[in-house]
């Protein structure tokens, strides 16, 4: 039988940690092979001090340790860099992101790929533009008259999920979170919680929500953005992680219906 794989496309390390770390500690420990393309190293991600800020060179270097070891504590197989400069990635050549995505899709041959919905969680224009990237680049992996950099073999996804917040996750870390809004050119942008209705699938996965809250730590030059959450204790913070695992199912081969699903490879065991 293949092995059963799943491929997370995100843009910034820590990502993967605070957006779906339990779902990710999970799998790999149940024995599907968890790999991470992460496109930009988190050059300018720095919350301290101004005068503390060690530059978008040695931050990148730092932020690429951090996610280095998050990955390890988590047990994902793979991290690949797309090497995007990190606030702007949704300036980056459309063409040249798409083929760079679809060499891992084609390489991992995962069944499973998860990125970012169409609003990027909270309007990050990181978060939508690797969103998009990645919706291209499943429909050009499984094009056989698409040709890569590495002139790889066409392969197809079975099925591709967004990772979205619930109402309920939001509602309860925004007390903690502050203002949660962040200007975009012109405009004011935030988080957009999803209906429960609208959530396809609920991932269980309390008992390696330790797991997950190792890997955030991990990712010590952003603990910052957590605010009082990255303060409290760790029994507490797993509580408020065990509420992640939500997603939207944009599109399956193998299944389908309104019965909300509890795996993201149901359809494929």
């Amino acid at each position: 039988m293949t092995a059963l794989k799943l491929l997370a496309v995100f843009a910034h390390p820590d990502d993967e940690s605070m957006g779906m770390g339990g779902t990710l500690a999970k799998y790999a420990a149940e024995g599907m092979e968890t790999h991470l393309v992460c496109a930009s190293r988190g050059e300018v991600g720095w919350f301290g001090p101004e005068e503390q800020n060690p530059g978008k060179e040695r931050l990148g270097q730092l932020r690429t340790t951090e996610l280095e070891n998050a990955v390890n504590e988590l047990g994902m197989k793979s991290l690949s860099f797309l090497n995007y400069v990190d606030g702007q990635v949704d300036q980056a050549d459309p063409a040249e992101a798409i083929a760079k995505i679809v060499t891992h899709i084609r390489r991992i041959q995962p069944q499973v790929v998860v990125t970012f919905p169409h609003d990027g969680n909270y309007g990050h224009p990181d978060h939508i533009a690797v969103g998009q990237f990645t919706n291209a680049a499943i429909v050009c992996a499984a094009d056989s008259s698409y040709k890569d950099p590495q002139n790889l073999a066409a392969y197809r996804v079975q099925k591709l999920y967004y990772m979205v917040d619930g109402e309920n996750f939001v509602n309860l870390i925004a007390p903690f979170m502050g203002d949660m809004t962040f200007p975009v050119d012109d405009q004011i942008r935030g988080e957009a919680p999803w209906q429960d209705w609208m959530i396809t699938t609920h991932i269980e996965m309390a008992e390696y929500c330790h797991t997950a809250w190792r890997a955030i730590q991990c990712h010590k030059s952003q603990l910052a953005t957590l605010g009082a959450l990255a303060e409290m204790h760790e029994d507490a913070a797993v509580a408020v992680l065990a509420m992640q695992g939500t997603f939207f199912r944009a599109f399956s081969l193998v299944n389908g219906g309104r019965a909300k699903e509890t795996d993201l490879f149901a359809g494929l065991r």
